[in-house]
């Protein structure tokens, strides 16, 4: 049973692609924003009174943050270390955050454009606690297109 048109997608799972290739699937996801400048401008009426326009501007860059288990995803670690080695020929990619229903079929898609990470943070860890060590990574990017 599918989702109907008017349901609401649940934050049920999700994961990361990069160049079409599902890396990670997802703790969570943060940050997934679009915006443009506002090109405001007054001009004068025929008949002498002010009128304020606005226009659409610049899009702009944007970043996410995504929280992933500390697990053994090879092509996601080698994503972060190409971006923070600085290696920027290959840590530019085009990445997508897919969101899916209940019984994992592609719902919603975030892609991002010349995307690289630009921060990581490992969770605290305690000796003789049972918590999973997740790591947060900031993904920095250069246009938000959603499908």
């Amino acid at each position: 049973m599918s989702l109907q048109p008017g349901d609401a997608l649940t934050s049920h799972n999700f994961g990361l692609q990069i160049d079409g290739v599902m890396v990670e699937y997802l703790q969570s996801v943060d940050g997934l924003s679009i915006e443009q400048d506002v090109i405001e401008y007054q001009q004068v009426s025929a008949d002498g009174k002010p009128v304020i326009k606005k226009l659409p501007g610049v899009k702009k860059a944007g970043q996410c943050t995504v929280v992933r288990g500390a697990t053994q995803s090879s092509a996601f670690s080698q994503w972060i270390n190409q971006s923070i080695q600085g290696n920027m020929g290959l840590a530019r990619k085009n990445a997508s955050i897919i969101f899916m229903d209940y019984m994992n079929t592609p719902v919603k898609r975030y892609h991002l454009r010349n995307a690289w990470c630009s921060k990581v943070d490992a969770s605290s860890a305690k000796a003789g606690e049972a918590s999973a060590l997740t790591e947060t990574v900031t993904i920095t990017f250069e246009e938000l297109v959603i499908e």
